[in-house]
């Protein structure tokens, strides 16, 4: 039983990380839209959000093993 709740619970934490990525993506784009010239810079810094927010998703699996 432990296991399926933590699989359920990893399910309800990746909630958050789909959240933030979908947020930032669309932001991106719509920043490169009205400034092209800095698109490198935005895509950057994009890189370095999406490392982060997909550590919290990564965290969130932890659970799933060590219950």
């Amino acid at each position: 039983m432990t296991g399926t709740l933590a699989a359920i619970g990893y399910g309800l934490a990746t909630l958050g990380p789909g959240i933030g990525l979908g947020l930032m993506i669309g932001k991106t784009q719509e920043a490169t839209a009205r400034q092209p010239e800095v698109a490198s810079t935005l895509a950057t810094n994009m890189y370095i959000g999406m490392a982060l927010i997909e550590a919290l998703g990564l965290i969130g699996l932890v659970p799933l093993f060590v219950g």
